[in-house]
């Protein structure tokens, strides 16, 4: 329910600021006559560019709901998600015996944070009958087994069974909602009080962001498993361009070859094609029994989550060369080997850079479960030991550290590409 309500509202702010900033452009494009000289017809991808705009707003959505249903203390009270009853309540039993007696008793419930020392809380009231006033205390987000047979002075050996809780009828396997919770009564007719949860993400499933960045803080000077943070990513990141260099090494020329010779693709082509759907993590077990379980093995993987991709990209961009560009080259004299640089090569750049993009983001995938190989050291090892022992800041800070690196990396490419491919788009 609740991650249905975080995607009903991050929806719903898309869709408001898509409206906004669309109102606010057009404003100011009718105002500087922008308009009249726009060219560009619609589908031409070329000429779209991100709007900067939007992109910060989806950043800070994703942090406002984070925030906002994590209690955080970044995000304004006002702001936040319900979040879980802590404090003190109480609801009302029903106890009845085979003949028609009845009678009634109050539990006294204190909901508190998980991990708090609290008291207990006081039983009022007079409790005269065989149904005895209770105590329990329940960590918020529990629940509390409440075994009245242990405090009341008739129990189920003498026919006796809750029947209602605060006046409503109760029966085996069913829920009575009361203040601040519900009840509910298992197959055995034992009681189980539920404090209400609210709309809050427990801890333990998603810590604030003041939390995370507090465990980045701990790991970046106290380390984690032996080892630093900066160990953690670096290996990682060395694993990760060592497999993507080797299999763009094999798989740009064996692309180019594909793309040249009819031979290279039809003998090659089955094995690309029949290697590309296979998951890297589906090769583990062959990698394990080829290689071991060494760093040989975790590069083995990440060559072969690269090797494939590179190759159609590769295969993909000789394929697209226009061939007009050919057929000019050809009457002004140029040789095949003069063909293959001025015209294959730059003309394939800009789908080799994108292949490379794709390759490098799989790789980073696919690490994680390399590092599960046995690995002493690496982002993804912290990640899974981490998930073991339930500590979820640690592998969300994983997490965000494995995809703020990754991203760099997109940058880079990006950036490298407008630099070596800067006629990408055009004729």
């Amino acid at each position: 329910m609740t991650g249905l309500l975080i995607v009903l509202v991050y929806v719903a702010i898309f869709i408001i600021s898509a409206l906004i900033l669309g109102v606010l452009a057009g404003k100011a494009l009718r105002a500087t006559g922008f308009n009249s000289l726009k060219t560009v017809t619609f589908g031409d991808e070329s000429a779209v560019t991100p709007n900067r705009a939007a992109s910060v707003v989806s950043v800070v959505t994703l942090f406002f709901l984070w925030g906002a249903f994590t209690g955080s203390s970044l995000i304004p009270s006002f702001l936040h998600a319900p979040g879980p009853f802590i404090g003190d309540t109480s609801f009302t039993y029903t106890a009845s015996d085979g003949a028609g007696n009845s009678d009634d008793a109050t539990v006294f419930a204190r909901v508190h944070i998980v991990g708090e020392t609290v008291d207990d809380p006081v039983a009022e009231g007079a409790d005269d009958g065989f149904a005895k006033n209770d105590v329990i205390k329940v960590g918020a987000w529990r629940s509390q087994l409440i075994r009245v047979d242990r405090n009341d002075e008739l129990g189920r050996d003498e026919n006796v069974a809750i029947t209602a809780i605060n006046g409503q009828p109760i029966a085996p396997g069913a829920r009575v909602r009361v203040d601040d919770g519900e009840v509910g009564m298992t197959p055995k007719g034992t009681l189980n009080f539920i404090p209400a949860k609210g709309l809050q993400m427990e801890p333990i499933w998603l810590p604030s962001p003041e939390a995370v960045f507090a465990r980045f803080l701990d790991v970046a000077t106290q380390g984690y498993q032996n080892a630093t943070l900066w160990e953690h990513l670096g290996y990682s990141l060395f694993r990760v361009v060592v497999g993507f260099l080797f299999g763009a090494l094999i798989g740009i020329p064996l692309g180019y070859a594909m793309g040249l010779s009819g031979w290279f693709r039809g003998w090659f082509d089955p094995i690309v094609e029949f290697m590309r759907p296979v998951p890297p993590l589906a090769l583990i077990p062959l990698v394990i029994i080829w290689a071991g379980i060494g760093e040989t093995g975790k590069i083995i993987l990440l060559f072969l989550a690269a090797l494939w991709i590179m190759t159609i990209a590769a295969r993909a961009g000789v394929s697209g060369v226009n061939i007009t560009k050919v057929h000019a080259a050809y009457s002004l004299g140029a040789s095949k080997a003069q063909i293959l640089r001025h015209v294959i090569i730059p003309n394939s750049l800009p789908e080799i850079f994108t292949g490379a993009r794709v390759a490098m983001g799989v790789c980073w995938g696919t690490v994680v479960a390399a590092e599960l190989v046995a690995a002493e050291v690496g982002a993804g090892m912290m990640i899974m030991v981490a998930s073991r022992f339930q500590l979820t800041d640690i592998v969300i800070m994983g997490i965000i550290l494995i995809g703020v690196i990754g991203f760099s990396i997109d940058i880079l490419f990006r950036v490298a590409e407008k630099f070596l491919v800067p006629w990408k788009g055009r004729s």
